[in-house]
């Protein structure tokens, strides 16, 4: 049975794996560094859909299959599915996992949600309620920015803080067993608001959120970052990447040897068009569920921390001045050694 370790931190008693995941992507994102390690990328960003919504949960549905089928299972093997995305009342999960059949809990974490998902069927699965869980996570550029900004019809100049939301989405199968791939615990985020109110300045929003979360971690568990391979956050870009290396220099923890961010890993600023990096739910599932995944099975990374990031806005918020509350979950994982 899970137990709470320190102030935020749950350490899982039981085994718990990543059995399969899927990561997947669109045109630009399959143009970056990333493109040879997602499961399928897309030429066209509609998916042959009419709307960016319905492009949207066809990567939902898209991804949720591949994970299954990778993992040589039905849905119907499957206990629970959770499932976010940046959308209203989570569209592009409800309306792309509507036909799957599966008992669903919709989740909001803004671009956190892979680690939320991730972080609760951990516990879900090691309380016994279910053997089988599966975390899916989505964003689309285009959907985003109809949704937060304005449509991509209108053209505006984006400032150079400003981060380009991934259009990709990736899923993980949880369960009990032993695999290539651990979880070992979970760090519950807070709530920081240091009262940013720029929204297309998400990584300073976020930032602070991380390095509480890490701190958190760091001290429940009685760890240094030196312990580990990676501490991988998402999706803070290259702004609030710098910023959470110095909030941490500033509590004497040093990340800048173990850190990297899914927002600066996916795209390739220098000859893309990014600004800041990249952003989104889809960001950091996508780059986990692919890339990392890929890297922790060949052991070349083998003892990580997960802290995705979430700015808990909406446009109604924006709009009526009020500022960007940040959030970070972290999820421990490693490589299995033994197999």
């Amino acid at each position: 049975m899970a137990h709470k370790i320190g102030k935020q931190t749950i350490r899982l008693d039981g085994e718990i794996c990543i059995c399969s995941s899927a990561g997947i992507a669109g045109h630009k994102e399959s143009e970056g560094p990333l493109g040879q390690y997602f499961d399928e990328v897309y030429a066209d960003d509609l998916l042959e859909e009419t709307t960016w919504e319905k492009a949207e949960s066809r990567l939902q549905s898209n991804v949720a299959r591949i994970a299954a089928e990778k993992a040589g299972l039905h849905y119907e093997d499957i206990d629970v599915v959770l499932a976010g995305d940046l959308l209203n009342q989570c569209i592009s999960s409800t309306f792309g996992l509507r036909s799957i059949g599966v008992p669903f809990l919709g989740q909001y974490g803004a671009c956190s949600t892979m680690a939320q998902t991730m972080l609760l069927s951990s516990l879900l699965t090691d309380s016994g309620a279910v053997h089988r869980a599966m975390a899916v996570t989505s964003s689309h550029f285009c959907s985003a920015e109809r949704q937060f900004r304005l449509p991509i019809e209108y053209g505006g100049q984006r400032p150079l803080t400003a981060q380009w939301t991934v259009t990709g989405a990736g899923a993980v199968i949880i369960e009990q067993g032993i695999s290539d791939c651990m979880i070992k615990d979970v760090t519950l985020g807070k709530i920081n608001d240091l009262k940013i109110k720029d929204a297309n300045n998400m990584g300073a929003a976020m930032a602070p959120a991380a390095a509480d979360t890490i701190i958190t971690y760091l001290n429940d568990t009685h760890t240094k970052p030196e312990d580990y391979d990676l501490i991988l956050t998402g999706d803070l870009g290259y702004i609030g990447s710098e910023l959470l290396i110095r909030l941490l220099q500033m509590e004497d923890i040093d990340i800048s040897k173990q850190h990297n961010d899914c927002g600066k890993l996916i795209f390739d600023r220098e000859v893309q068009d990014v600004h800041a990096g990249g952003s989104g739910c889809g960001c950091c599932a996508s780059v986990f569920c692919s890339y990392i995944m890929q890297q922790i099975k060949s052991r070349k990374l083998k003892n990580i921390l997960f802290a995705a990031t979430g700015a808990l806005m909406s446009p109604t918020s924006s709009q009526q001045g009020e500022s960007i509350p940040g959030i970070s979950h972290l999820v421990h994982i490693c490589s299995n050694t033994q197999q």
